[in-house]
């Protein structure tokens, strides 16, 4: 397999479509005011009913990258009552989430109170023992924030059941559950790896454009 770089350079990039791209990820993301000035700078159509959309998931996104995971499963029901009921993964990841901001204000009590009502059905199944192991551990600890199973009081953490949400929410609404941004570097990451095996060859690191825009 060769590669001819310079094949490459004088490829014409139509700026119509990079701005479809990045408005395709502020709205995906939520970035509503931002979604709308470059909308109102750039001349481009507003499409379809995507104001709406992004009104209805925002508040559930925001909940739960505050903590309020609680109100993120009641907006979630309002939403669609079903939603929570078909995707059991989540909804056991805004369950441990509320655990957690719990144990994060050392509600050692409310938290275990909260896991043996709330938690504990979920133990019947293998895929969830080894997290909520992790999460009876952290009652152990005077500073959880200081223990092994710190991750689950990341900010990280917040972050990634928040894109759980927001992407079975999109999906659930027969709406695409990654922006185009997030599968073309995926395809890229892909493309990068199959050179490198093939040609031991390998690129500048990946422009993490989710990093840039969330500045």
């Amino acid at each position: 397999m060769d590669v001819d770089a310079p094949a490459y350079e004088h490829v014409k990039i139509d700026e119509n479509d990079v701005r479809k791209i990045v408005l395709g990820y502020l709205v995906h993301n939520c970035f509503k005011e931002t979604a709308e000035t470059l909308i109102s700078c750039s001349g481009m159509k507003r499409s379809g009913d995507y104001l709406a959309d992004i009104d209805k998931r925002k508040p559930i996104y925001r909940c739960v990258l505050e903590g309020n995971a609680l109100k993120a499963i009641e907006l979630m029901k309002q939403l669609s009552a079903d939603l929570l009921e078909s995707d059991k993964d989540l909804h056991f990841e805004l369950l441990i989430l509320h655990y957690v901001e719990l144990i994060r204000a050392r509600d050692c009590t409310g938290a275990l109170d909260f896991a043996q009502g709330e938690l504990a059905p979920f133990g019947k199944q293998e895929k969830y023992v080894d997290k909520l192991q992790d999460c009876m551990a952290l009652l152990a600890y005077a500073e959880p924030e200081a223990s092994p199973m710190f991750y689950l009081l990341s900010s990280d953490y917040r972050q990634n059941v928040a894109d759980c949400l927001n992407r079975a929410v999109l999906a659930h609404n027969n709406l695409p559950s990654y922006a185009s941004i997030e599968r073309l570097i995926q395809q890229t990451t892909i493309v990068r790896q199959r050179l490198h095996q093939e040609l031991g060859k390998d690129g500048p690191p990946l422009f993490d454009f989710k990093t840039f825009l969330n500045r």
